[in-house]
């Protein structure tokens, strides 16, 4: 199995939405629109890397698939 090669870069986007879920409860009024940005960069960060990963597991799972196929045949 692949190792983690930086694990600050693994936890950073879910810090993100962290932080920004926290400030979001702080702040008053107009202030709360300055955190909308990290949410939605957080967010799609997150999702980002779940389809990536979706994607390989799929496109793995459909060679593993097309090999045991062919050796049936």
């Amino acid at each position: 199995m692949k190792r983690l090669g930086n694990p600050l870069i693994s936890i950073s986007a879910p810090l993100l939405i962290s932080i920004a879920i926290i400030s979001f409860a702080h702040r008053d009024g107009k202030g709360k629109i300055q955190v909308i940005p990290a949410l939605v960069v957080g967010t799609c960060f997150v999702l980002n890397g779940a389809v990536r990963r979706f994607r390989r597991r799929r496109m793995l799972f459909l060679e593993i698939k097309k090999d045991m196929n062919d050796k049936n045949f």
